[in-house]
Order: C-alpha cells, then sequence, then structure tokens
C-alpha cells in the first residue's frame, strides 16, 4: 500500500453545519444555508447568541482542501482505462470505483490498480467472495 508524499495536517476549522435561520421551526424549509436577507433579522445583523452564518473564515488550509483523512484526493474511475492516468500520481490520488460500475468491471479496476500500486477506498463495495455451492 502506498501511503501519501504530503503529510500535513488536516485542519477542520468547523466540524458543525451552518443551519439556515429557523428551518428547525417550520418542516417545510430546507435546512441548507440561504443567506438572510430580512431587514431586521438578527442573524443577518450578528447578534449574540444567534445563529452563525458562514463566512471565507470557516474554510480550510488551500492545500489540504478537498483530501480525505488518509491524505489522499479522491479520483472517480469508471473503467480500468482511467487509472492510466494516474500512473505517476499514486502518491496524491487514491482510486473511488464510480456507484454505477458493476461487479465484473469492478474486479478489472481492482485488479489493474494493484498492479499499479494504486489506493482503492471502496475496495470491498460490491464484490462478493465465493460461497458454499
Amino acid at each position: 500500500m502506498v501511503s501519501p508524499a504530503d503529510k500535513r495536517k488536516i485542519v477542520k476549522k468547523r466540524i458543525k453545519k451552518f443551519p439556515r435561520f429557523q428551518a428547525d421551526r417550520f418542516k417545510r424549509m430546507n435546512p441548507a444555508w440561504r443567506k438572510p436577507r430580512g431587514i431586521d433579522g438578527r442573524v443577518r445583523r450578528k447578534f449574540k447568541g444567534s445563529t452563525l452564518m458562514p463566512n471565507i473564515g470557516y474554510g480550510s488550509d488551500k492545500r489540504t482542501r478537498f483530501r480525505l483523512k488518509s491524505g489522499f484526493y479522491k479520483f472517480l474511475v469508471n473503467r480500468p482505462a482511467d487509472l492510466e492516468m494516474l500512473l505517476m500520481h499514486n502518491e496524491k490520488y487514491a482510486v473511488e470505483i464510480a456507484h454505477n460500475v458493476g461487479a465484473k468491471k469492478r474486479k478489472e479496476i481492482i485488479e489493474r490498480a494493484d498492479q499499479l500500486r494504486l489506493t482503492v477506498t471502496n475496495r470491498f463495495a460490491r464484490l462478493r467472495t465465493e460461497e458454499g455451492a
């Protein structure tokens, strides 16, 4: 198994979500963040104790953004030929097999990834071993 070349510590400045203001009060309201635009809104006016608004300061370090916990970047693969692009980048990218790839093609992708010494994040997904006849 290959380890990532860059071993920087990944720091997440905020783990908690930013819920939409008053989304907990109404079932019809989606909790996905929307910027409050009302004239009297206490979230928009940043009153003490009110919901926090997302801003650029909560962003993570540019060098570690989009990294997996393992330290690799994710690379989505649909067929074995896609792996050839990662031939020289096996210390930076990890392979993730797309959800719509069948078991037969998955097996081929995993075998080719092993030959190229690539890390596969969802290696055991949808692969069955032979059970008793």
